[in-house]
């Protein structure tokens, strides 16, 4: 039913709204409006209060951090301390399979053995055609392998000391001192030096000491190794690393022969070094450095010849007689020319590296049975693969003297080996040569 009770602006009534209506929308409503609030306010306290829990942990977690490397807990390998006990009474602390990085007590023990050698040699050189010779100082390293009665004896690499006029020998408390070449082995590139006893103050003695030599046979790949030598000749200087390889085939940088073998280490060996000890964590000396080995042609990597085989070529060395090089007039002679046979000539035609005699003169060297034809493969214990190692051997021997060669004579099998007696005569005007 409807109500007319007003009239519209077109003259209509408006029909009159029931009673009540507008009440219960009001209240629906609001009941509405009430529960979306209610929702809305528990939401809001809900996530506030989620936000403060995830900002106090957040706090917690930071207030954890450690301030600096020292107190942070990372995780770590478990490895087992051991205890080793040396021959010479170094203690060291190492772990099993771990790489020992503090070497400072195999160095204090073993840095007195060592020396730095100073070498002023005589040089051949040639220019537009002509001959000439001049004094070229180098250095090296050595090492103090042992005494007699009246000698310090230091084992170094041959080429350390080649065509020496003066050689000295500088200590771990810098004291220096002569050295004469006592013995030498091209082939081996190996020497033995002597210094009198007598030179030496008692402060000397009493700072150096003789190093111990170890055994390279039972060497492994990837074992710590030390390297302590006269490093570019500014003095003592130690480099560590591992052994690389073994037993490698390395061709030498200057006169392309090849060596074998070689210990391979990572370890620095540089220009000075050579001479130097190559050592195990027990302080024993497992190698003779050699810088001339590869040379500047190889990178990152160092060759030393092992000690195991050094060792019977050392003592021989050891028990030779020192020499003092004698005046030009008082020099001997074999009395013969000849010409080199180099490793490439060798290997072509399948004969000995030495001294290919192409004229024999009357004197000495003919009276003893030398024929044209004969390699000169030693001289007194001395390897000859060449003129200038004869030379060399001859500088420090009279006229007068005898001396024991040894050839290598063809014959139909092949060759032999002759070992003849030869007593040194002067120098004659017609031959140029030893």
């Amino acid at each position: 039913m409807y109500n007319y009770n007003e009239e519209d602006n077109r003259g209509y009534r408006q029909p009159e709204k029931p009673k009540g209506t507008g009440t219960a929308k009001k209240i629906v409503l609001s009941i509405i409006m009430g529960a979306f609030f209610g929702l809305s306010a528990s939401l809001c306290f809900y996530l506030g209060n989620q936000l403060v829990k995830n900002q106090e942990a957040s706090n917690n977690a930071w207030s954890e951090v450690p301030s600096s490397i020292e107190e942070a807990e990372l995780p770590k390998e478990e490895v087992v301390p051991e205890t080793v006990v040396t021959e010479s009474g170094i203690e060291l602390t190492t772990t099993v399979n771990a790489v020992v990085t503090d070497v400072t007590q195999v160095v204090d023990e073993v840095m007195p053995s060592v020396v730095s050698i100073t070498n002023t040699a005589l040089v051949t050189g040639s220019f537009w055609g002509q001959q000439y010779q001049t004094e070229q100082p180098s250095s090296g390293s050595g090492i103090i392998v042992g005494e007699n009665e009246n000698e310090l004896l230091i084992v170094t690499n041959h080429h350390v000391v080649a065509d020496t006029l003066d050689l000295k020998v500088q200590f771990i408390d810098e004291s220096i001192a002569t050295a004469k070449v006592k013995g030498s082995n091209s082939s081996m590139d190996l020497a033995v030096l002597a210094v009198n006893i007598s030179d030496l103050d008692s402060s000397t003695l009493s700072a150096i000491s003789v190093a111990t030599l170890g055994d390279s046979d039972s060497l492994k790949v990837g074992e710590p190794a030390i390297a302590i030598g006269n490093a570019l000749g500014y003095g003592q200087s130690v480099t560590t690393g591992v052994i690389s390889a073994l037993d490698r085939q390395i061709e030498m940088a200057e006169d392309g022969t090849t060596t074998g073998n070689l210990i391979q280490t990572d370890a620095a060996i540089n220009p000075g070094n050579s001479g130097g000890a190559l050592l195990n964590v027990q302080g024993e000396v497992i190698g003779i450095n050699s810088n001339k080995i590869g040379g500047s042609a190889i990178e990152g990597m160092g060759y030393a010849i092992p000690i195991s085989s050094a060792k019977p070529i050392i003592e021989e060395l050891m028990s030779r007689e020192t020499r003092d090089k004698v005046d030009e007039a008082k020099k001997g002679y074999l009395g013969i020319s000849g010409l080199d046979v180099t490793s490439d000539v060798s290997a072509m035609y399948g004969m000995p590296e030495g001294v290919f005699v192409t004229q024999v003169y009357e004197g000495g060297a003919k009276t003893a049975g030398m024929v044209k034809g004969d390699i000169i493969v030693g001289f007194e214990g001395n390897t000859v693969k060449n003129m200038e190692d004869l030379q060399g051997c001859l500088e420090y021997y009279e006229m007068g003297e005898t001396v024991e060669v040894i050839v290598q004579r063809g014959n139909a099998g092949g060759y032999e080996e002759i070992t003849l007696q030869i007593v040194l005569g002067m120098q004659s005007t017609v031959q140029t040569h030893p």
